[in-house]
Parts: C-alpha cells; sequence; structure tokens
C-alpha cells in the first residue's frame, strides 16, 4: 500500500482538501483509505447506545455493524496511542491510503496553508513534506506550490510521488 499525507495547522484545509483529493483519485479507478489523527478527545459513539454501553462496561473492542457499513471501536484505556504504522496494518489493501495528520510522521506529505494563518510554514523544517497547496503565491520556497483549491494537479502530484501513474 502506498501513503500520502496532507498535512498543515488548524484550518489550514487539510480536511477540505482530503475530501476533494479522496472523490478525484477514487474517479480516476484507484481503491483509496484515509487516517485522520486527531490530537483532541474524540468518540464515535453517542452515549446510551448499545455499543456504547458495551463500551463503557470494559469491553476492549466493540464491532458495530449494519447493512451498510461497520465500524470497529478499540478502546486504549490507558495504554498508548498506537503509532501510524500499527494502525496502517489494520486497513485492507488498497491502492493509497491518504493520512491527515500526523506532522512528524515519515510519511511523505503535503502541506496546506491559509495565508491568513498566523503559523509558520513546516516545510521550511520538516524533510517530509515534499510540496505545499496555498491560497497564496510563495516564490521563496524551494519546494513545488499549488493552488489549494487546485484539486487535479495535486492528486496528479501525490499519486506520481506515491509511484501509482501509468
Amino acid at each position: 500500500m502506498k501513503v500520502y499525507g496532507v498535512t498543515g495547522w488548524k484550518n489550514s484545509g487539510k480536511t477540505g482538501l482530503m475530501e476533494r483529493l479522496v472523490a478525484e483519485i477514487t474517479g480516476r479507478g484507484l481503491r483509496v483509505s484515509t487516517i485522520k489523527h486527531a490530537h483532541h478527545s474524540i468518540d464515535v459513539d453517542q452515549p446510551g447506545r448499545d455499543s456504547f454501553r458495551h463500551r463503557a462496561a470494559g469491553a476492549h473492542e466493540v464491532i458495530l455493524a449494519s447493512p451498510r457499513r461497520w465500524a470497529l471501536m478499540h478502546e486504549l484505556r490507558g495504554a498508548d496511542e498506537p503509532p501510524l504504522a500499527a494502525l496502517l496494518e489494520r486497513l485492507a489493501q488498497v491502492d493509497l491510503v491518504l493520512v491527515e495528520g500526523y506532522k512528524s510522521g515519515p510519511h511523505p506529505k503535503i502541506e496546506t496553508h491559509r495565508g491568513a494563518n498566523p503559523q509558520p510554514l513546516l516545510a521550511r523544517k520538516n524533510p517530509t513534506i515534499r510540496a505545499v497547496a496555498s491560497d497564496t503565491p510563495m516564490d521563496d520556497l524551494h519546494l513545488p506550490v499549488f493552488d489549494l483549491d487546485d484539486t487535479v494537479a495535486i492528486a496528479d502530484f501525490v499519486l506520481t510521488e506515491a509511484g501509482l501513474t501509468e
């Protein structure tokens, strides 16, 4: 499986770019999965639901299944967050896994950037960032810079970098 990341600061356009890349790349006939890293506590379940009650009772893992999808919830219960590599091993084989977040992971990435965001570019100090997608020009950067909304060009770049072009 090929892995490519989308990273950047909060409100820089990561999720929007991820969504557009998934649609663009799957539209080209490739199978894509995603991993989204969150720095805050998340819960995909709802209090009072049966699966929530199973977890609250102490279940290590709970699978919630329906005719349309299934989800596996794994409780860490004080254990360390698993590294990205361990999560990738749990995925079914696909052509490409797009990873949102994981700024310091070893996989190649494209950084999203908005001129209105005061945060510094990660690409200036992170060698795993191979390009930047921005809403402002960057003439002083020694990496490819794409318009944040040019999904086709960004997808072409990612697929070429991942070795998934013909």
